[in-house]
């Protein structure tokens, strides 16, 4: 899910300046970001929204209405039978602790971050509802 650092519009509300603390245990964060449950409906305006998510700019997925999706990162397809959802929401909230060599950005870490736009520097790309949202949906795609 590569996002640009600058992202305004709609669903770029102003996130949350001080993100929730998380615990990494494995390749997962176990524990969800909220006490609220992420929604998949939520989860997949953010995904297809080119303003927020921008997930489709390198994914690609199970989103026929959606033109123009990309090809340089996995298909989202199947992502919730591959990952359980901690290990998405790693995925979301620090890919890097995955793999270093991504291009995919940190979508909620705000610190050790290069080339982060002014308007974004130590606030999250998503607030902890959005990546939850972003987990709801991808823990749903199993084929």
């Amino acid at each position: 899910m590569l996002a640009l650092a600058a992202c305004t519009g709609p669903m770029a509300a102003e996130p949350a300046v001080d993100p929730a603390s998380y615990e990494i245990v494995g390749d997962a964060i176990p524990a969800p970001l909220t006490t609220v449950p992420g929604d998949a409906a939520r989860g997949r305006v953010i995904v297809a929204n080119r303003q927020a998510g921008l997930c489709l700019l390198c994914h690609s997925g199970p989103f026929p209405e959606e033109p123009l999706q990309g090809t340089l990162a996995p298909n989202l397809s199947g992502s919730g039978k591959r990952l359980s959802p901690g290990q998405l929401r790693l995925r979301i909230v620090d890919p890097r602790s995955v793999n270093p060599a991504t291009i995919m950005p940190s979508y909620y870490r705000t610190d050790h971050l290069q080339r982060v736009g002014a308007a974004w520097s130590g606030k999250p790309m998503l607030t902890a509802q959005q990546v939850e949202d972003v987990v709801a949906l991808l823990a749903t795609l199993r084929e």
